[in-house]
């Protein structure tokens, strides 16, 4: 059996009942590294866990997923991704694989964020189309994502804006000549998205945000000093987030008043929020 296991949050113990016993009885453990990362190295899950954890780099899920199979129709194999194995990221791919050389495949699902948003206090059901927005270059600066902001702040829906992770990433030179040499990981923060943000809607001028546009900055969404901030797209600019994962919320106009109670208690101003919540939502004393 392949197990595609997910691992939830933050930490080694945010996995499944379920997906514990998955692992403990695999010959083979892989955490897929590349997409997302736990807020823990790969030895506190060892220990955790009983069983040593192979690392899975892109290049080796894209190029040697048969390693990843081998003899997975004889024996227990599990593959590590974390939050849930089809949340932010799919890997399809290496189920279609297992499926081609006979091998079953069994799911253990687990929280990821595009479930623990609702920690924000917005509600699920008012999210729109999820974007993820990447590192800007001198030479690339993609702006696709502003398109889906648009459609949804067109019906009032929220936007989820996932942000990039540059892990194990090649410089174009080292590319060039072949050479492993691996760039520093990057983590995108809040403040760098909006920023991006900014940079985009001065350049379409569509109207989709601006920098008074009402927005939820996160980090860490699931660990014990998890980090929640409201405010304007300007607001959030300068709020310090912390370590690593961030993401960001844009705020849409079919708010709630229950929704809004919870952005004022996490408010970076509590008064600069109450008169956009007036201003911008109708919500508030007139």
């Amino acid at each position: 059996m392949l197990y595609i296991v997910g691992l939830g949050l933050a930490d080694e113990r945010d996995i499944t009942v379920k997906g514990l016993e998955a692992v403990k009885s695999s010959e083979r453990v892989y955490l897929e590294s590349y997409t997302s990362i736990l807020m823990v190295d790969k030895e506190r899950l060892e220990e955790f866990y009983g069983k040593e954890v192979i690392i899975a780099y892109r290049e080796t899920v894209e190029s040697f997923s048969d390693e990843i199979l081998k003899d997975a129709d004889k024996v227990n194999v599990s593959f590590l991704v974390v939050g849930d194995p089809y949340g932010a990221t799919t890997h399809t791919d290496l189920v279609i694989r297992a499926h081609e050389l006979g091998v079953p495949v069994k799911t253990i699902h687990n929280a990821s964020i595009m479930n623990a948003i609702g920690a924000t206090g917005l509600q699920l059901y008012t999210f729109g189309q999820t974007i993820s927005m990447v590192f800007f270059t001198d030479s690339w600066r993609p702006d696709s994502f502003y398109d889906r902001v648009k459609e949804n702040s067109a019906i009032g829906l929220h936007t989820l804006c996932l942000l990039d992770i540059k892990v194990r990433e090649q410089s174009i030179e080292n590319m060039m000549r072949n050479r492993l040499i691996y760039e520093p990981p990057r983590f995108m923060t809040v403040n760098e998205a909006v920023e991006q943000l900014l940079e985009v809607e001065e350049k379409r001028q569509e109207g989709a945000y601006t920098e008074n546009t009402l927005a939820v900055g996160v980090s860490r969404i699931g660990s014990d000093d998890q980090v929640i901030k409201a405010g304007t797209l300007r607001q959030l600019l300068t709020v310090d987030f912390g370590k690593p994962l961030h993401s960001l919320v844009l705020v849409g106009r079919r708010l709630h008043e229950l929704e809004a109670e919870i952005l004022r208690e996490n408010a970076v101003d509590r008064e600069g929020l109450d008169l956009v919540l007036l201003r911008d939502y109708g919500i508030g004393k007139q």
